[in-house]
């Protein structure tokens, strides 16, 4: 993961500038998201949050949220933006939780750049920190199959939905609602899928 820490350091001013605020969330993932994760008591990781933008969000809906990535110009710029907050630098492949201590988790495009052969031991990093009955809610580009393309940062992946729900089913979780919207080619916008899970 350290070349996903530099690219997006790079460019942390502009996809701040293009994606740092919950209002450049499509209304229709921020609605899944809150169905989804501001429904139960404890704390919720956000990992891979970026700038923060969701982070917030949850916990101005009344979420013990805290904020978790790899990118030290995202945690800067939400420990600014966002003081009442809790960010902090760490990796999704060692989360700072003991197991089974946390209510949820939002991976929201945080694992679109796990090689195939990495999503695996990471889901399963995931379900130790989460509370049997935790949910999990995952963003990712949708595809007919588990394919690599030039993301505009760096590397990243797709999958075929069925395929993801079956890798959280083998991590233990249990696929509880799903969302998927058409790409659209002419503007370059891909298919999006999101996930959201009960550990079982």
């Amino acid at each position: 993961m350290e070349a996903v820490r530099r690219a997006y350091g790079v460019v942390a001013e502009q996809y701040i500038e293009l994606f740092g605020s919950s209002s450049q969330v499509h209304a229709d993932d921020l609605a899944f998201i809150d169905r989804r994760i501001s429904i139960r008591p404890g704390l919720v990781l956000d990992v891979g949050c970026g700038p923060g933008h969701l982070t917030a969000r949850l916990r101005s809906l009344g979420v013990d949220a805290s904020g978790i990535d790899l990118v030290p110009n995202f945690i800067d710029h939400a420990r600014a933006t966002y003081p009442a907050g809790r960010y902090e630098l760490g990796s999704m492949h060692r989360l700072p939780a003991p197991d089974r201590s946390v209510a949820g988790i939002l991976a929201w495009y945080s694992l679109i750049h796990l090689p195939p052969e990495e999503l695996d031991n990471v889901l399963a990093e995931l379900r130790r920190a989460i509370a049997p009955g935790g949910t999990l809610v995952a963003g990712f580009f949708d595809g007919d199959e588990a394919e690599a393309f030039e993301h505009k940062v760096t590397r990243a992946y797709c999958w075929p939905v069925d395929e993801f729900s079956e890798r959280l089913r083998r991590a233990g979780f249990t696929e509880v609602e799903r969302r998927q919207r058409p790409g659209v080619a002419e503007s370059g916008v891909r298919a999006h899928a999101a996930i959201a899970a009960i550990a079982t």
